[in-house]
């Protein structure tokens, strides 16, 4: 037998949350109790911080004012007794208490956040809209009284998805006839999170023609909020939408279209390779930024986008982000490219966009000498080891004229971002005009992504996403025109690392405003990005036939031949879809190009844009068709 010392058990505080956990986006009153372990003298100083920035989808600030009646805040101490909050400056959504009498060991005091309305659906307080487990709020306590806080006591809330309101499904947008492949259903509510939180009974039924009999499935709501379904195929070549009925709602939903071709050897990859989101800080927290990428938002490559200089990023999170880079990268699920934007002279040089082929790479910092010019960059590093995409150059402070362009290095651009695209000017016919007010950033035709095509220049179109730093920061508070973050598409051949930077080596890529919209172009059976010279293909100093298609996940509204920088043909569109063959049968000398770069031959250029229902655009990348003087075509054309 033996006895236990009195000290042996140590009283710990406790936090509780009520009630236990949160619908993502709720109104409600929610109360933070804390029972002290130890006593709190009078004096004693409390600090309530809610981790929130105040955007539309984080948990909203209350207000301190308790003459209102609508989402306040305030504590409560034993017996009942109100303090008022004062809300602190720094950090953002943070609030003092001081109190006015002791508050003895075990004893309990609350913080609560809502209203004492009746009506607190509409008066509580809002809820954040983002699903997260064990969501955290800290309570700093300093009994001194003099604002020197050390480590916080956390209440951690669960906030769930809310009631199911739409289906999604993820699927490839490009699959060959009978070749296997798998789909993702997400359960979501109406923020986009995943939910398993559905009417009982609720049955979805999955199908749709030309599959396996006329699949017709049933599927439940998961307890996960997604289901995968593996080893669909298609028996015929086509186009296909997957169809997803609520039985409950009578709701449809359709997924982004599926080419099916009789055969291929590419597959279509959609990701992100500059921009952030409007969740996660890619900065703050790289994993959580590359989760949400890859598991919310269903794509399927990122590349890291963050600013050269330390301010923006510092050496420790340059290390974190090489380190999670390395990680995330997983060959047929995800990849993950290290990358980061660079400002160099505005006309000169621009904003970059870095992007390494390997791993464990530094950034190239421009305030150190050996760095601080593109042509030292390009001097001490091989084209095979990074790639330089030249991004926003119609914007005047990023702004890139394509005079000293650089073939090995700078292989893609991007024409198109959250902030605007940098084809042409707004008088040129850009639906995506770069423009600002006086605080704002206008528009530059030497930026222009025609007219530096028109010079000779060679290079894939990709998009980019939202953008709030380095040059971008200070937008956001000015009125300039802000539109849908873009998407890249690559077509490769594996999912993995190598084989998508080789694709966009070779311009396999096209642009999109944010829409899975699918594109295909071809001259003489050579795919986008193709660089065909009339020395291994005469025949082309006669004629190009030009075939292609484009599918929008809304139908399609307007498809354009654009033909050395100027629409050369508008394509029929069939019940909202643009599917073409036609022949371009003027003398290849008659309109041809001359090239202002040494060494390079006469050309024509050739890409597809086209516009969805809802606005949504997408360009595939040039074809060019380059003129050898050599060749057998040519002498006949100049004997004519």
């Amino acid at each position: 037998m033996f006895t236990l010392d009195k000290g042996f058990f140590m009283r710990r505080s406790i936090c509780v949350c009520e009630p236990a956990f949160a619908l993502a986006g709720d109104v409600s009153t929610w109360k933070f109790t804390y029972t002290t372990a130890t006593p709190l003298p009078k004096g004693t100083r409390l600090r309530f911080d809610l981790q929130s920035k105040g955007r539309p989808i984080d948990w909203q600030i209350p207000d301190t004012n308790l003459k209102e009646k609508a989402n306040l805040i305030w504590a409560e101490l034993p017996g009942g007794k109100i303090i008022p909050a004062k809300a602190l400056e720094k950090p953002y959504s943070s609030f003092e208490f001081t109190l006015p009498v002791e508050i003895k060991g075990s004893e309990s005091f609350s913080i609560v956040m809502g209203t004492k309305d009746k009506d607190v659906a509409k008066k509580g307080n809002a809820c954040q809209k983002v699903a997260h487990r064990r969501r955290p709020f800290n309570l700093y306590i300093d009994t001194k009284g003099k604002g020197d806080y050390k480590e916080p006591e956390v209440f951690a809330l669960d906030v769930r998805g809310n009631i199911l309101k739409t289906l999604k499904i993820v699927a490839p947008s490009l699959v060959a006839r009978n070749k296997r492949f798998d789909v993702i259903v997400r359960f979501e509510d109406v923020y986009g999170n995943l939910t398993s939180n559905a009417p009982e009974g609720t049955l979805i039924s999955l199908n749709y023609e030309n599959l396996r009999e006329n699949l017709n499935w049933k599927l439940f709501v998961p307890e996960t909020g997604f289901i995968a379904l593996p080893n669909l195929y298609f028996n015929e070549a086509g186009l296909y939408k997957i169809q997803l009925r609520n039985l409950k709602t009578e709701e449809t939903f359709l997924s982004p279209p599926i080419k099916c071709l009789p055969e291929s050897s590419l597959s279509l990859y959609w990701g992100l390779l500059h921009g952030e989101t409007d969740r996660t800080d890619s900065a703050e927290n790289i994993e959580a930024y590359l989760r949400y990428i890859r598991d919310e938002k269903s794509l399927q490559f990122v590349a890291t986008s963050c600013f050269d200089s330390e301010e923006e990023t510092s050496n420790d999170v340059w290390k974190k982000i090489v380190q999670q880079i390395a990680e995330f990268n997983e060959d047929e699920r995800f990849v993950a490219i290290l990358g980061f934007q660079w400002m160099g002279d505005p006309k000169t040089e621009g904003l970059r966009h870095f992007i390494y082929t390997k791993d464990a790479k530094p950034i190239l910092r421009r305030k150190d000498t050996k760095n601080n010019s593109l042509k030292k960059i390009y001097k001490t590093h091989n084209p095979k080891d990074i790639l330089s995409i030249p991004s926003f150059t119609m914007g005047k402070p990023t702004l890139f004229d394509f005079d000293d362009y650089y073939f090995e290095y700078e292989r893609i651009a991007e024409i198109y971002n959250a902030w605007g695209s940098s084809e042409c000017l707004t008088k040129e016919g850009n639906d995506y005009p770069i423009k600002g007010g006086k605080k704002g950033i206008s528009e530059s035709a030497e930026g222009s992504i025609q007219k530096a095509l028109n010079a000779g220049c060679r290079f894939g179109f990709v998009a980019g996403g939202y953008d709030d730093r380095g040059s971008y920061g200070a937008l956001f508070d000015t009125d300039q025109a802000q539109y849908t973050p873009g998407l890249t598409a690559i077509l490769a051949k594996e999912h993995t690392r190598n084989s998508l930077l080789e694709a966009l080596n070779n311009h396999s890529c096209y642009a999109t405003t944010g829409e899975k919209i699918v594109v295909s172009l071809n001259i003489a059976n050579f795919p986008m990005g193709s660089e065909i010279e009339t020395q291994s293909r005469p025949g082309l100093e006669f004629n190009r036939h030009i075939t292609g298609f484009a599918i929008g996940t809304e139908p399609i509204t307007q498809a354009v031949l654009i033909r050395n920088g100027k629409i050369w043909r508008k394509l029929e569109i069939k019940n909202g879809i643009a599917e073409f063959e036609i022949d371009d049968s003027e003398q290849l000398d008659q309109i041809t190009l001359k090239s202002t770069k040494e060494n390079q031959l006469p050309f024509a250029y050739y890409y597809l844009r086209v516009t969805q229902a809802d606005g949504h655009t997408a360009w595939s990348s040039p074809i060019w068709v380059l003129q050898n003087a050599k060749s057998e075509g040519a002498k006949k054309a100049r004997k004519k």
